[in-house]
């Protein structure tokens, strides 16, 4: 009688757990769906105040949707103007997207999703551990940050950028992941940024850290600024294990300095993590390895581009050489 009772109890345990979790993927379908609508409006509406009113939608319901128990584990998949990112470790999510407005200019918008573990003290010698999902949103701050090279921030004043590639670096005393970034800036430069995620003991996202060891600085993030004509690559390097980006220069030396001028030279300069830094050197040989198109931004300076299936923009145009 007794197992019985127990085999029936297991049953009933089991088909609650899989009502409970079809429950929660009905609601991240449904969520899903809105912000597949919202997306839609967002980047192909052309006016600003509408593009803030279906962001501001959007932030809303994602929101909801990353408070859902499953919600780490859905992958969002059919949400092409969203990047998402996970590092190989799992530990956490970034969920990340930008509004391009009519004057050239961004701002940004994301979350993290963060695995944290809690240990609690049951006794002299037991400990318990729970797994926490924690969700931070990322307020773009851009515009209060003067001097973003040197700043190491948190989630609630952030540097906006939008982030296609994590590259996860484990040091004794801290997991450093890398992040690889576009800003669209304005109608004259556009950027490329080496920033940097860690977290705190208590899980809490932190953005910009001291390990770049450049010439004559060391700075916190590394930012590349460049003429919106030209095009930039910054890529992880699996075959060399290193970041890999164009040299830029001025078009005339007479320039130097005015950023909107700059453009590729064809050599290449890169990073290479040793001894818990990330080391600068130039001029390296580089062969030509495909680059995953990873691109999510949404590209003001691209007239032509249209949302809907597919984000993800062309390549940008390389300036002809003189």
């Amino acid at each position: 009688m007794y197992k019985y009772g127990l085999f029936i109890f297991i049953m009933f345990s089991l088909h609650t757990t899989a009502q409970e979790k079809n429950a929660e993927n009905a609601a991240l379908d449904s969520y899903n769906d809105t912000l597949k609508i919202l997306c839609r409006k967002l980047y192909s509406c052309q006016d600003d105040l509408d593009k803030k009113k279906y962001n501001q939608q959007i932030v809303q319901v994602f929101e909801k949707a990353l408070t859902v128990k499953n919600s780490f584990s859905y992958t969002f998949d059919s949400l092409n103007d969203i990047a998402r990112l996970t590092p190989p470790d799992k530990s956490f999510r970034l969920i990340n997207w930008n509004v391009p407005y009519s004057d050239g200019t961004q701002e940004y918008f994301g979350f993290i999703q963060n695995k944290y573990v809690q240990v609690k003290k049951k006794g002299l010698f037991k400990k318990e551990k729970t797994e926490i999902i924690q969700l931070y949103p990322l307020i773009d701050k851009s515009f209060e940050i003067k001097n973003p090279e040197n700043a190491i921030t948190d989630n609630k004043k952030w540097f906006g950028m939008l982030y296609y590639k994590i590259i996860p670096r484990k040091t004794k005393k801290q997991t450093y992941y890398t992040l690889l970034a576009w800003d669209g800036n304005d109608k004259l430069s556009q950027k490329k940024i080496i920033d940097v995620l860690t977290f705190d003991n208590n899980g809490v996202p932190h953005f910009g850290a001291d390990i770049f060891n450049m010439p004559k600085k060391n700075p916190k993030r590394v930012i590349f600024e460049y003429a919106a004509t030209c095009t930039m690559s910054l890529r992880y390097s699996s075959k060399k294990d290193s970041i890999v980006f164009d040299h830029l220069a001025p078009e005339n030396p007479l320039l130097e300095g005015q950023y909107q001028y700059y453009c590729t030279d064809m050599s290449y300069d890169g990073f290479g993590f040793k001894r818990g830094k990330w080391n600068y050197g130039t001029d390296l040989n580089v062969t030509n390895e495909k680059e995953p198109n990873d691109k999510f931004y949404n590209d003001p300076h691209n007239t032509k581009s249209t949302h809907g299936s597919n984000s993800i923009i062309p390549k940008e145009k390389k300036k002809p050489k003189k």
